[in-house]
């Protein structure tokens, strides 16, 4: 009588296990894992296109202040501003205060919030040239360029800058040469066209109000 008790109670509980495991596997089979239902789809993950930058009505800024220029520029949108000596001297305009308006890049008129907005300018005493004489960074050569007339600082940008390069006073003064764009220069040596292979340059200059 104890052998068949037990007997039944063990084939209870395989019955029992059988039915668990089909319920588990059904239910497997029906509801997705949590990994699964975790995967993002291919729409989830497709960034949004960026959008377009703003437009604005940048206003002609010509014979205005320097300062005055990149307020309202910026009151009108836009803020990637920049300015440049017009007079193609290399200067800073380190006090937008003393500098007036000669021309701006792009004109005035409708164009995208983040252009680049380029003032050429002059100082306030100065007058403004008939065409641009900057904007452009000086670009190194491989032979001597001709350097009369054109600041000291702007030679010096034009040449590489392993060149040894020495500027003395045209004027009998002997002065030092510190601020190299209020110095112009005279003479020069190499003289211009000559292949440049790393010689020593010597120029002479006065200042951008004296004559050589």
């Amino acid at each position: 009588m104890r052998i068949k008790t037990t007997t039944l109670i063990a084939g209870a509980a395989l019955v029992l296990t059988l039915t668990a495991c089909e319920g588990g596997s059904k239910t497997g089979s029906d509801k997705p894992s949590s990994a699964q239902s975790a995967k993002p789809t291919a729409a989830a993950t497709t960034k949004a296109p960026k959008a377009d930058a703003e437009v604005g009505a940048l206003p002609d800024m010509t014979g205005k202040g320097l300062q005055s220029a990149q307020d309202q520029a910026q009151a009108a949108g836009f803020y990637n501003l920049h300015s440049h000596d017009a007079l193609g001297r290399g200067r800073m305009q380190a006090l937008d205060r003393n500098w007036k308006v000669c021309g701006q890049s792009p004109t005035a008129g409708e164009h995208p919030t983040d252009v680049k907005i380029d003032f050429a300018a002059v100082k306030l005493e100065e007058s403004c040239p008939t065409n641009d004489q900057g904007g452009t960074d000086p670009q190194v050569s491989a032979t001597m360029p001709d350097f009369t007339g054109k600041s000291v600082k702007v030679a010096r940008e034009s040449l590489d800058t392993s060149t040894s390069l020495t500027v003395t006073d045209a004027s009998p003064q002997g002065r030092m040469v510190i601020v190299e764009s209020n110095w112009q220069v005279c003479t020069q040596g190499p003289a211009a066209g000559t292949k440049l292979d790393g010689q020593p340059v010597t120029l002479t200059a006065v200042k951008f109000d004296e004559s050589c």
